[in-house]
């Protein structure tokens, strides 16, 4: 099966290009599967990319690449297909509407994938026919803009499929969008298995990580932490990740005299050994739309103290088994969580060993097996057509051994995890 992913920038950092690398890494290994980067920017890309993975670009803006495209005047004009509500609008324009448009049109895949509204709205209006077409949320259909709903009303009607990272926004979708013949379904992000020892619960560390930017809300975990402090001098807090709150958060350490105590540790890649440094994950957020720190943290073996805002955190976290839901925007009962597992040795390993064991679900292999189950449903529900028939009898030969693959592999890790614990 040919499958093809479409995404803004697959040479960036940020959570839905590093989703779509995990899946298509591992679609890979049973699949032909190709990136397609609206934008370039840098050279090379930041994740790893499984070596059976093409991946190519179509807007060329690196200014020292003899391809470089930013002076055309099509890509200084105002795009007209990509919706002026997305947030990423200002970077779209004239030209990369004519080639998403080009693309799409030639596209000879099985399956095409966009990954965000403004694309997914190029994927209804303008892929051949042919193709099935699957658009991914990795925000929520709350916190997009009236407008954009409007534009999204009127194209995701026309895709095959649409999926979201949790089944509160699935369920938004399907109350609040006319969507009839769209298969709806909610499919965690990938996290993959970190390739480290998980952490050993000693460090007296508490770390987070993401970007420094108001959802997050990183000062009322520098406030909780101050209220730690008092308890616990001990323990320290580390924060990951680079954005404008920056100075704002360095601040804020300061007037409470925490700078022994929080630190601010800039953008860290791989996060994964940083995870490991620690013994409790922090996470204050007002909004989540999934949580892939959380689900990252846990799969590092790291109990989460998270805020319970919408949407992820309380489909990710069982609370009181591998991890604690606080109430949104309490200090007080930011710090109690903290204090809960700082001050209880014992019950911070049981939710560290629950969190390892239970983070396994959002494994990319079982990911993929989500995404191939709904690719086979929508092959089934259309197949009249002789097409239809054979990529009916395509993926059901496909399917089974991609089923069989990923069972084997899975029992594989089982008994390597039995021999390195022994």
């Amino acid at each position: 099966m040919q499958i093809s992913f479409l995404i803004h920038n697959a040479y960036g950092i940020g959570g839905t290009i590093r989703t779509t690398y995990n899946l298509a890494n591992t679609l890979a290994e049973q699949h032909d599967v190709e990136i397609v980067s609206v934008l370039r920017h840098r050279e090379e890309p930041v994740f790893t990319l499984d070596p059976r993975v093409r991946m190519r670009h179509l807007v060329d803006i690196r200014r020292n690449s003899p391809g470089y495209e930013g002076d055309d005047p099509a890509y200084r004009a105002p795009a007209r297909v990509f919706p002026r509500g997305e947030v990423r609008y200002d970077q779209y324009s004239a030209l990369t509407d004519r080639r998403i448009a080009d693309h799409l049109s030639k596209a000879d895949s099985d399956v095409v994938i966009g990954t965000r509204p403004g694309l997914n709205v190029h994927l209804a209006r303008e892929t051949r026919r042919g193709p099935l077409r699957v658009g991914q949320e990795h925000l929520t259909l709350d916190t997009h803009s009236e407008s954009l709903r409007t534009e999204l009303r009127g194209a995701y009607p026309r895709l095959d499929a649409l999926t979201t990272t949790t089944e509160a926004d699935a369920g938004a979708y399907r109350k609040k969008m006319r969507l009839p013949g769209v298969h709806v379904e909610a499919v965690p992000n990938p996290v993959p298995a970190p390739g480290i020892e998980p952490a050993d619960g000693s460090g007296k560390w508490v770390v987070a990580a993401g970007r420094l930017a108001p959802v997050k809300r990183y000062d009322l975990l520098i406030k909780a932490f101050d209220r730690v402090r008092e308890q616990r001098p001990d323990w320290r807090l580390r924060i990951y990740g680079g954005g404008k709150q920056k100075d704002k958060l360095r601040r804020l350490i300061d007037e409470l005299g925490l700078y022994n105590h929080v630190l601010l540790m800039g953008p860290a890649h791989p996060i994964e050994p940083e995870w490991a440094k620690g013994s409790i994950a922090a996470v204050t957020s007002s909004l989540e739309s999934f949580g892939m720190t959380i689900v990252e943290a846990m799969r590092c073996g790291l109990p989460v103290v998270s805020t319970d805002c919408p949407h992820g955190p309380g489909e990710i976290i069982d609370n009181g088994v591998d991890g604690r839901l606080v109430p949104v925007g309490n200090v007080g009962a930011i710090a109690d969580g903290l204090l809960e597992l700082i001050n209880n040795d014992e019950l911070r390993q049981q939710m560290a060993h629950a969190a390892l064991k239970d983070s396994a679900r959002f494994d990319p292999a079982r990911i993929a097996e989500r995404y191939e189950s709904i690719f086979s449903g929508l092959v089934s529900r259309g197949g009249d057509s002789k097409i239809g028939r054979m990529r009916g009898s395509l993926h059901r030969t496909r399917g089974a051994l991609l089923g069989g693959a990923y069972a084997v592999r899975d029992a594989g890790r089982t008994v390597l995890g039995k021999e390195s614990s022994a």
